[in-house]
């Protein structure tokens, strides 16, 4: 009995050293796990930020003309939807003067999956604009459109004094606009608008002989690489370096009521509807 067990110990021992010299052979002797490469990314824009239907609160907005995209921090918002709603397809429109009076803030109309953003007179969107160079890829050798650095500042689709009464009235209807000729500061108006983003973009192109930074943007197949160096721009004087759109000439940047409005830096990266600009980094 002592020799069976002593036996049966044996080859136990041996089976489990056997076991043992396998599993350590396949764990040595697997290919290596690849060396992801590092490659450019491209700024083509995400899918659409989900929202029902509804009017929603905005406190913050951001344009980005590397593919039109618009970034808005919008408040009571669904239980299970982010606040954080992002989309290349919106339409604007001026507050009305009874929603003014009625003390209604700028908010964000969805209808039908169709977004307009609802914004007074002297409301502000950040602009983040995208300074671009021509470089040849590193992995094919063939030029390539590449973002190289990010400026901050501020566009005004709708400030100023307003040239006709029949463009006012088309103020207040939710329709497709495009910034106007980037200059390296604050932006006032618009370049372009349309009942459909084509218009916009075809309205633009007649106007300044070339199609919009975004639309130029997505053509080139821009892309991004390493480490983007940002900066954003200041106020300049008046009569200076500001770009200015069609039916707007007034130098006013503030809110309505005279005031500019402070949003929390520790919930917003962007001072909407605020009259300051951002002197810290932003991560693309």
């Amino acid at each position: 009995m002592n020799k069976t067990l002593s036996k049966f110990r044996g080859r136990l021992a041996l089976f489990l050293s056997l076991g043992l010299c396998l599993t350590t052979l396949v764990a040595c002797g697997g290919p290596e796990a690849p060396t992801r490469e590092s490659r450019s990314t491209s700024t083509t824009a995400p899918a659409p930020t989900k929202l029902a239907d509804g009017k929603y609160p905005v406190q913050q907005a951001t344009y980005n003309d590397a593919n039109g995209e618009y970034s808005l921090f919008l408040l009571n918002t669904p239980p299970g939807t982010p606040s954080a709603f992002r989309t290349t397809d919106l339409q604007m429109a001026q507050l009305t003067e009874a929603e003014v009076s009625g003390g209604q803030q700028n908010y964000l109309q969805v209808k039908g999956g169709k977004a307009a953003l609802h914004l007074s007179k002297d409301s502000k969107l950040e602009y983040v604009h995208n300074v671009t160079e021509t470089k040849n890829d590193p992995q094919t050798g063939q030029p390539q459109t590449v973002v190289v650095r990010q400026e901050s500042s501020f566009w005004t689709p709708f400030a100023g004094a307003v040239a006709g009464a029949a463009i006012g009235n088309l103020l207040f209807a939710p329709r497709y606009y495009v910034p106007p000729v980037y200059g390296g500061g604050p932006m006032v108006g618009y370049g372009g608008y349309g009942n459909s983003y084509g218009q916009a973009v075809q309205q633009y192109q007649s106007r300044y002989q070339t199609p919009p930074a975004a639309v130029r943007n997505q053509q080139a197949n821009l892309r991004t690489t390493g480490r983007l160096g940002t900066s954003s721009t200041r106020q300049p004087a008046s009569g200076s370096g500001r770009a200015t759109g069609s039916g707007f000439g007034s130098s006013t940047l503030r809110q309505s009521d005279g005031s500019s409005s402070q949003v929390d830096r520790s919930r917003s990266r962007s001072g909407f509807g605020s009259g300051r600009s951002r002197s810290g980094a932003r991560r693309r």
